[in-house]
Protein backbone atom coordinates (compact mmCIF):
# COMPACT_ATOMS: atom_id res chain seq x y z
CA UNK A 1 0.00 0.00 0.00
CA UNK A 2 2.85 2.42 0.88
CA UNK A 3 4.54 1.64 -2.44
CA UNK A 4 1.41 2.61 -4.35
CA UNK A 5 1.12 5.94 -2.47
CA UNK A 6 4.77 6.83 -3.14
CA UNK A 7 4.53 6.17 -6.86
CA UNK A 8 1.30 8.08 -7.24
CA UNK A 9 2.70 11.15 -5.47
CA UNK A 10 5.91 11.35 -7.57
CA UNK A 11 4.27 12.72 -10.75
CA UNK A 12 2.64 15.45 -8.68
CA UNK A 13 6.02 16.42 -7.23
CA UNK A 14 7.60 16.56 -10.70
CA UNK A 15 4.69 18.65 -12.00
CA UNK A 16 5.23 21.09 -9.15
CA UNK A 17 8.94 21.41 -9.97
CA UNK A 18 8.16 21.99 -13.64
CA UNK A 19 5.58 24.63 -12.76
CA UNK A 20 8.05 26.40 -10.47
CA UNK A 21 10.73 26.30 -13.18
CA UNK A 22 8.34 27.74 -15.77
CA UNK A 23 7.27 30.45 -13.33
CA UNK A 24 10.90 31.31 -12.62
CA UNK A 25 11.72 31.54 -16.32
CA UNK A 26 8.69 33.74 -16.96
CA UNK A 27 9.66 35.98 -14.04
CA UNK A 28 13.19 36.39 -15.40
CA UNK A 29 11.83 37.17 -18.88
CA UNK A 30 9.40 39.75 -17.52
CA UNK A 31 12.16 41.37 -15.45
CA UNK A 32 14.80 41.30 -18.19
CA UNK A 33 12.45 42.61 -20.86
CA UNK A 34 10.96 45.09 -18.40
CA UNK A 35 7.50 44.10 -19.60
CA UNK A 36 5.73 45.57 -16.58
CA UNK A 37 7.09 49.03 -17.28
CA UNK A 38 4.36 51.40 -18.54
CA UNK A 39 4.50 53.40 -21.73
CA UNK A 40 4.17 57.15 -21.31
CA UNK A 41 4.94 60.47 -22.97
CA UNK A 42 8.52 61.62 -22.38
CA UNK A 43 9.30 63.68 -19.33
CA UNK A 44 9.89 67.29 -20.36
CA UNK A 45 11.97 69.77 -18.38
CA UNK A 46 11.76 73.35 -19.62
CA UNK A 47 11.03 76.95 -18.70
CA UNK A 48 7.62 78.31 -19.54
CA UNK A 49 8.22 80.62 -22.50
CA UNK A 50 6.70 81.56 -25.84
CA UNK A 51 9.16 79.25 -27.59
CA UNK A 52 8.36 76.30 -25.30
CA UNK A 53 4.62 76.76 -25.77
CA UNK A 54 5.09 76.93 -29.54
CA UNK A 55 7.17 73.73 -29.52
CA UNK A 56 4.59 71.85 -27.48
CA UNK A 57 1.92 72.78 -30.02
CA UNK A 58 4.09 72.09 -33.06
CA UNK A 59 5.79 68.84 -31.95
CA UNK A 60 3.18 66.20 -31.09
CA UNK A 61 5.92 63.66 -30.28
CA UNK A 62 6.90 65.72 -27.24
CA UNK A 63 3.53 65.10 -25.59
CA UNK A 64 2.51 61.84 -27.24
CA UNK A 65 3.11 58.44 -25.64
CA UNK A 66 6.24 56.72 -26.98
CA UNK A 67 5.38 53.06 -27.65
CA UNK A 68 8.40 50.79 -28.28
CA UNK A 69 8.11 47.27 -29.79
CA UNK A 70 5.96 45.22 -27.43
CA UNK A 71 8.21 42.20 -26.83
CA UNK A 72 11.65 43.75 -26.37
CA UNK A 73 11.34 47.52 -26.74
CA UNK A 74 11.14 48.27 -23.01
CA UNK A 75 14.61 46.85 -22.43
CA UNK A 76 17.28 49.51 -22.76
CA UNK A 77 19.89 46.79 -23.26
CA UNK A 78 18.07 45.22 -26.20
CA UNK A 79 17.32 48.62 -27.75
CA UNK A 80 21.03 49.44 -27.47
CA UNK A 81 22.09 46.03 -28.78
CA UNK A 82 19.74 46.20 -31.78
CA UNK A 83 21.06 49.68 -32.60
CA UNK A 84 24.66 48.52 -32.16
CA UNK A 85 24.20 45.42 -34.33
CA UNK A 86 21.85 46.67 -37.04
CA UNK A 87 21.79 50.43 -36.76
CA UNK A 88 18.46 50.49 -38.58
CA UNK A 89 16.35 48.00 -40.53
CA UNK A 90 15.83 48.29 -44.29
CA UNK A 91 18.25 51.21 -44.33
CA UNK A 92 18.20 53.38 -47.50
CA UNK A 93 21.32 54.41 -49.43
CA UNK A 94 21.22 58.18 -50.02
CA UNK A 95 23.70 59.47 -52.59
CA UNK A 96 26.15 62.06 -51.35
CA UNK A 97 29.32 63.79 -52.46
CA UNK A 98 32.43 63.35 -50.34
CA UNK A 99 34.40 66.49 -49.53
CA UNK A 100 38.01 66.70 -48.36
CA UNK A 101 39.40 69.52 -46.21
CA UNK A 102 43.06 69.94 -45.24
CA UNK A 103 43.50 70.96 -41.62
CA UNK A 104 46.32 73.25 -40.39
CA UNK A 105 48.22 70.28 -38.89
CA UNK A 106 48.08 68.31 -42.14
CA UNK A 107 45.11 66.11 -41.17
CA UNK A 108 42.51 65.48 -43.86
CA UNK A 109 38.95 65.99 -42.67
CA UNK A 110 36.17 64.44 -44.74
CA UNK A 111 32.42 64.88 -44.78
CA UNK A 112 29.60 63.79 -47.05
CA UNK A 113 27.17 66.28 -48.54
CA UNK A 114 23.59 65.31 -49.40
CA UNK A 115 21.28 67.67 -51.27
CA UNK A 116 17.57 67.99 -50.35
CA UNK A 117 15.09 65.95 -52.37
CA UNK A 118 12.09 68.24 -51.86
CA UNK A 119 11.32 71.82 -50.88
CA UNK A 120 11.48 72.66 -47.21
CA UNK A 121 8.15 73.34 -45.48
CA UNK A 122 9.14 77.01 -45.00
CA UNK A 123 10.54 77.43 -48.50
CA UNK A 124 13.91 78.34 -46.97
CA UNK A 125 17.38 76.90 -47.59
CA UNK A 126 18.26 74.90 -44.46
CA UNK A 127 21.25 72.63 -43.91
CA UNK A 128 21.67 70.05 -41.17
CA UNK A 129 25.27 69.75 -40.02
CA UNK A 130 25.54 66.34 -38.37
CA UNK A 131 28.18 64.85 -36.07
CA UNK A 132 27.84 61.03 -35.60
CA UNK A 133 28.64 58.96 -32.53
CA UNK A 134 32.00 57.56 -31.45
CA UNK A 135 34.07 56.13 -34.33
CA UNK A 136 31.09 56.58 -36.69
CA UNK A 137 30.67 58.15 -40.12
CA UNK A 138 28.19 58.86 -42.90
CA UNK A 139 28.08 55.23 -44.04
CA UNK A 140 26.57 53.94 -40.79
CA UNK A 141 23.02 52.70 -41.19
CA UNK A 142 21.45 54.92 -38.54
CA UNK A 143 23.03 57.96 -40.19
CA UNK A 144 21.89 56.89 -43.67
CA UNK A 145 18.34 56.38 -42.47
CA UNK A 146 18.21 59.77 -40.77
CA UNK A 147 19.80 61.57 -43.73
CA UNK A 148 17.34 60.02 -46.17
CA UNK A 149 14.42 61.16 -44.00
CA UNK A 150 15.88 64.66 -43.64
CA UNK A 151 16.40 64.94 -47.42
CA UNK A 152 12.78 64.02 -48.02
CA UNK A 153 11.79 66.83 -45.66
CA UNK A 154 13.76 69.42 -47.62
CA UNK A 155 17.02 69.54 -45.67
CA UNK A 156 20.52 69.55 -47.11
CA UNK A 157 22.73 67.35 -44.90
CA UNK A 158 26.45 67.55 -44.20
CA UNK A 159 27.74 64.56 -42.20
CA UNK A 160 31.18 64.59 -40.61
CA UNK A 161 33.28 61.45 -40.90
CA UNK A 162 35.28 61.21 -37.68
CA UNK A 163 39.01 61.41 -38.33
CA UNK A 164 40.28 57.85 -38.75
CA UNK A 165 36.83 56.21 -38.64
CA UNK A 166 36.39 55.48 -42.37
CA UNK A 167 38.26 52.26 -43.17
CA UNK A 168 39.20 53.38 -46.70
CA UNK A 169 40.56 56.82 -45.75
CA UNK A 170 44.14 56.94 -44.49
CA UNK A 171 45.30 59.43 -41.88
CA UNK A 172 47.55 62.16 -43.22
CA UNK A 173 48.79 63.32 -39.81
CA UNK A 174 49.47 61.48 -36.54
CA UNK A 175 46.11 62.41 -34.99
CA UNK A 176 42.64 60.85 -34.76
CA UNK A 177 39.28 62.15 -33.60
CA UNK A 178 38.94 62.61 -29.85
CA UNK A 179 36.11 63.02 -27.36
CA UNK A 180 35.75 66.78 -27.68
CA UNK A 181 37.92 68.03 -30.55
CA UNK A 182 35.80 70.43 -32.63
CA UNK A 183 38.34 71.24 -35.37
CA UNK A 184 36.96 69.01 -38.10
CA UNK A 185 33.33 69.81 -37.32
CA UNK A 186 34.14 73.53 -37.36
CA UNK A 187 35.90 73.19 -40.72
CA UNK A 188 32.82 71.47 -42.16
CA UNK A 189 30.48 74.16 -40.83
CA UNK A 190 32.68 76.94 -42.23
CA UNK A 191 32.69 75.22 -45.64
CA UNK A 192 28.88 75.08 -45.63
CA UNK A 193 28.59 78.73 -44.61
CA UNK A 194 30.93 79.83 -47.40
CA UNK A 195 29.49 77.58 -50.10
CA UNK A 196 25.85 78.32 -49.26
CA UNK A 197 25.77 81.93 -48.02
CA UNK A 198 21.96 81.94 -47.84
CA UNK A 199 21.55 78.72 -45.90
CA UNK A 200 20.66 78.47 -42.23
CA UNK A 201 21.94 75.68 -40.02
CA UNK A 202 20.44 72.99 -37.83
CA UNK A 203 23.15 71.37 -35.68
CA UNK A 204 22.67 67.69 -34.77
CA UNK A 205 24.94 65.47 -32.66
CA UNK A 206 24.57 61.78 -31.83
CA UNK A 207 26.12 60.51 -28.56
CA UNK A 208 29.79 61.62 -28.60
CA UNK A 209 28.80 63.88 -31.49
CA UNK A 210 26.39 65.62 -29.11
CA UNK A 211 29.31 66.56 -26.89
CA UNK A 212 31.27 67.89 -29.86
CA UNK A 213 28.48 70.05 -31.32
CA UNK A 214 27.53 71.55 -27.96
CA UNK A 215 31.16 72.31 -27.15
CA UNK A 216 31.64 73.82 -30.62
CA UNK A 217 28.69 76.18 -30.26
CA UNK A 218 29.71 77.22 -26.75
CA UNK A 219 33.34 77.87 -27.67
CA UNK A 220 32.51 81.09 -29.53
CA UNK A 221 29.51 83.28 -30.10
CA UNK A 222 30.54 83.47 -33.77
CA UNK A 223 30.00 79.70 -34.05
CA UNK A 224 26.29 80.28 -33.38
CA UNK A 225 25.81 82.70 -36.28
CA UNK A 226 23.21 81.43 -38.79
CA UNK A 227 22.44 78.50 -36.48
CA UNK A 228 18.71 78.06 -35.89
CA UNK A 229 18.97 75.38 -33.21
CA UNK A 230 20.99 72.47 -31.85
CA UNK A 231 19.86 68.90 -31.07
CA UNK A 232 21.95 66.61 -28.87
CA UNK A 233 21.01 62.93 -28.65
CA UNK A 234 22.09 60.50 -25.91
CA UNK A 235 25.27 62.21 -24.78
CA UNK A 236 26.69 62.09 -21.25
CA UNK A 237 27.72 65.78 -20.89
CA UNK A 238 30.76 65.19 -18.67
CA UNK A 239 33.40 62.52 -19.29
CA UNK A 240 35.00 63.35 -15.95
CA UNK A 241 31.82 62.49 -14.06
CA UNK A 242 31.07 59.52 -16.30
CA UNK A 243 34.40 57.72 -15.99
CA UNK A 244 33.67 56.22 -12.57
CA UNK A 245 30.17 55.08 -13.51
CA UNK A 246 31.49 53.58 -16.75
CA UNK A 247 33.74 51.26 -14.74
CA UNK A 248 30.85 49.87 -12.70
CA UNK A 249 29.10 46.59 -13.46
CA UNK A 250 25.53 47.69 -12.75
CA UNK A 251 23.49 47.80 -15.96
CA UNK A 252 26.52 46.06 -17.59
CA UNK A 253 28.29 49.38 -18.18
CA UNK A 254 31.71 47.80 -17.63
CA UNK A 255 30.90 45.26 -20.34
CA UNK A 256 29.82 48.00 -22.77
CA UNK A 257 33.02 49.85 -21.88
CA UNK A 258 35.07 46.79 -22.83
CA UNK A 259 33.26 46.36 -26.17
CA UNK A 260 33.69 50.02 -27.11
CA UNK A 261 37.35 49.94 -26.08
CA UNK A 262 37.92 46.86 -28.22
CA UNK A 263 36.43 48.65 -31.22
CA UNK A 264 38.56 51.73 -30.59
CA UNK A 265 41.68 49.57 -30.35
CA UNK A 266 40.97 48.06 -33.76
CA UNK A 267 40.59 51.50 -35.33
CA UNK A 268 43.74 52.89 -33.72
CA UNK A 269 45.77 49.81 -34.66
CA UNK A 270 44.58 50.06 -38.26
CA UNK A 271 46.43 53.41 -38.32
CA UNK A 272 49.37 52.38 -36.14
CA UNK A 273 51.95 53.03 -38.86
CA UNK A 274 50.97 56.69 -39.00
CA UNK A 275 50.35 57.09 -35.27
CA UNK A 276 53.27 55.06 -33.89
CA UNK A 277 55.51 54.18 -36.84
CA UNK A 278 58.75 55.81 -37.91
CA UNK A 279 57.57 58.13 -40.66
CA UNK A 280 58.18 61.68 -41.76
CA UNK A 281 55.10 62.76 -39.83
CA UNK A 282 55.86 64.23 -36.45
CA UNK A 283 54.28 62.15 -33.71
CA UNK A 284 52.81 63.84 -30.62
CA UNK A 285 55.77 64.59 -28.39
CA UNK A 286 54.61 62.38 -25.52
CA UNK A 287 53.38 59.46 -27.67
CA UNK A 288 55.86 56.58 -27.49
CA UNK A 289 56.16 52.95 -28.48
CA UNK A 290 55.45 52.07 -24.85
CA UNK A 291 51.97 53.50 -25.32
CA UNK A 292 51.41 51.05 -28.17
CA UNK A 293 52.14 48.20 -25.77
CA UNK A 294 49.67 49.61 -23.23
CA UNK A 295 47.09 49.93 -25.99
CA UNK A 296 47.22 46.19 -26.68
CA UNK A 297 46.37 45.39 -23.05
CA UNK A 298 43.73 48.13 -22.57
CA UNK A 299 40.27 46.91 -21.55
CA UNK A 300 38.51 50.27 -21.09
CA UNK A 301 38.08 53.53 -22.95
CA UNK A 302 39.71 55.34 -20.03
CA UNK A 303 42.94 53.40 -20.48
CA UNK A 304 42.97 54.17 -24.20
CA UNK A 305 42.20 57.85 -23.57
CA UNK A 306 44.97 58.07 -20.97
CA UNK A 307 47.65 56.29 -22.99
CA UNK A 308 46.84 57.57 -26.47
CA UNK A 309 43.95 59.96 -27.12
CA UNK A 310 44.77 62.76 -24.67
CA UNK A 311 48.31 62.98 -26.05
CA UNK A 312 47.11 64.09 -29.50
CA UNK A 313 46.36 67.47 -27.92
CA UNK A 314 49.06 67.54 -25.26
CA UNK A 315 46.96 67.09 -22.12
CA UNK A 316 49.04 66.26 -19.06
CA UNK A 317 46.50 63.97 -17.42
CA UNK A 318 43.28 62.11 -18.09
CA UNK A 319 41.45 64.38 -15.66
CA UNK A 320 42.60 67.48 -17.54
CA UNK A 321 41.61 65.88 -20.86
CA UNK A 322 38.10 64.98 -19.69
CA UNK A 323 37.62 68.32 -17.95
CA UNK A 324 38.59 70.40 -20.96
CA UNK A 325 36.99 68.26 -23.67
CA UNK A 326 33.53 67.92 -22.09
CA UNK A 327 30.74 70.27 -23.16
CA UNK A 328 29.62 70.75 -19.53
CA UNK A 329 31.40 74.10 -19.24
CA UNK A 330 30.09 75.35 -22.59
CA UNK A 331 26.38 74.52 -22.41
CA UNK A 332 25.43 77.74 -20.63
CA UNK A 333 27.06 79.74 -23.45
CA UNK A 334 24.66 78.38 -26.08
CA UNK A 335 21.90 80.89 -26.84
CA UNK A 336 20.15 79.24 -29.79
CA UNK A 337 17.28 76.81 -29.04
CA UNK A 338 18.79 73.62 -27.62
CA UNK A 339 17.08 70.22 -27.45
CA UNK A 340 18.75 67.65 -25.20
CA UNK A 341 17.40 64.11 -25.59
CA UNK A 342 18.24 61.14 -23.36
CA UNK A 343 16.54 57.86 -22.44
CA UNK A 344 15.94 56.95 -18.81
CA UNK A 345 17.01 53.36 -19.54
CA UNK A 346 20.19 54.20 -21.47
CA UNK A 347 22.72 51.66 -20.12
CA UNK A 348 25.69 53.85 -21.13
CA UNK A 349 24.61 57.12 -19.51
CA UNK A 350 24.28 56.89 -15.73
CA UNK A 351 21.23 58.56 -14.24
CA UNK A 352 23.44 60.89 -12.19
CA UNK A 353 24.64 62.54 -15.42
CA UNK A 354 21.07 63.53 -16.29
CA UNK A 355 21.14 66.14 -13.52
CA UNK A 356 23.26 68.25 -15.88
CA UNK A 357 20.66 68.77 -18.65
CA UNK A 358 17.89 68.92 -16.05
CA UNK A 359 19.54 71.79 -14.17
CA UNK A 360 20.32 73.62 -17.41
CA UNK A 361 16.77 73.36 -18.77
CA UNK A 362 15.37 74.59 -15.44
CA UNK A 363 17.44 77.78 -15.74
CA UNK A 364 17.56 78.66 -19.45
CA UNK A 365 14.51 79.42 -21.58
CA UNK A 366 16.16 78.22 -24.80
CA UNK A 367 16.79 74.69 -23.46
CA UNK A 368 14.42 71.72 -23.33
CA UNK A 369 15.37 68.32 -21.91
CA UNK A 370 13.39 65.35 -23.25
CA UNK A 371 13.55 62.09 -21.28
CA UNK A 372 11.50 59.09 -22.48
CA UNK A 373 11.26 56.05 -20.20
CA UNK A 374 12.58 53.76 -22.93
CA UNK A 375 14.90 53.93 -25.92
CA UNK A 376 18.29 52.72 -24.74
CA UNK A 377 21.34 54.31 -26.33
CA UNK A 378 20.38 55.72 -29.75
CA UNK A 379 17.68 53.05 -30.11
CA UNK A 380 14.18 54.53 -29.75
CA UNK A 381 12.78 51.89 -32.08
CA UNK A 382 9.07 51.75 -32.82
CA UNK A 383 7.01 48.78 -33.98
CA UNK A 384 3.90 46.83 -33.06
CA UNK A 385 5.19 43.56 -31.59
CA UNK A 386 8.56 42.19 -32.68
CA UNK A 387 9.97 43.84 -35.81
CA UNK A 388 10.95 47.53 -35.61
CA UNK A 389 10.14 50.14 -38.22
CA UNK A 390 12.97 51.68 -40.29
CA UNK A 391 12.33 55.16 -38.87
CA UNK A 392 12.68 55.58 -35.12
CA UNK A 393 10.98 57.91 -32.67
CA UNK A 394 14.28 59.78 -32.45
CA UNK A 395 14.52 60.32 -36.21
CA UNK A 396 10.99 61.71 -36.32
CA UNK A 397 11.48 63.93 -33.26
CA UNK A 398 14.58 65.63 -34.67
CA UNK A 399 12.84 66.51 -37.94
CA UNK A 400 9.66 67.56 -36.16
CA UNK A 401 11.62 69.82 -33.80
CA UNK A 402 13.70 71.26 -36.67
CA UNK A 403 10.56 72.02 -38.69
CA UNK A 404 9.02 73.74 -35.67
CA UNK A 405 12.11 75.89 -35.07
CA UNK A 406 12.16 76.92 -38.74
CA UNK A 407 8.50 77.93 -38.47
CA UNK A 408 9.26 79.77 -35.22
CA UNK A 409 12.00 81.79 -36.91
CA UNK A 410 9.52 83.01 -39.51
CA UNK A 411 6.99 84.16 -36.89
CA UNK A 412 9.42 85.27 -34.16
CA UNK A 413 9.69 88.93 -35.29
CA UNK A 414 5.92 89.33 -34.97
CA UNK A 415 5.98 87.71 -31.53
CA UNK A 416 8.82 89.99 -30.45
CA UNK A 417 6.97 93.12 -31.56
CA UNK A 418 3.86 92.05 -29.66
CA UNK A 419 5.84 91.26 -26.54
CA UNK A 420 7.61 94.62 -26.73
CA UNK A 421 4.28 96.41 -27.08
CA UNK A 422 2.89 94.53 -24.06
CA UNK A 423 5.94 95.33 -21.96
CA UNK A 424 5.71 98.99 -23.01
CA UNK A 425 2.08 99.23 -21.88
CA UNK A 426 2.99 97.76 -18.53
Amino acid sequence: MSTILETSELPAVFDGVKLAAVAAVLYVIVRCLNLKSPTAPPELIYQDSALARFLLKSCPLLTKEYVPPLIWGKSGHIQTAVYGKMGRVRSPHPNGLRKYLTMPDGATATFDLFEPRSEHCTGEDVTMVICPGIANHSEKQYIRTFVDYAQKNGYRCAVLNHLGALPNIELTSPRMFTYGCTWEFGAMVNYIKKTYPQTQLIVVGFSLGGNIVCKYLGESQANQERVLCCVSLCQGYSALRAQETFMQWDHCRRFYNFLMADNMKKIILSHRQVLFGDSNMKKPQSLSDADLGKLYTATSLMQIDDNVMRKFHGYNSLKEYYEEESCLHYLHKIYVPLLLVNAADDPLVHESLLSIPRALSEKKENVMHVLPLHGGHLGFFEGSVLFPEPLTWMDKLVIQYANAICQWEKTKPHCSDAEQADSGQE
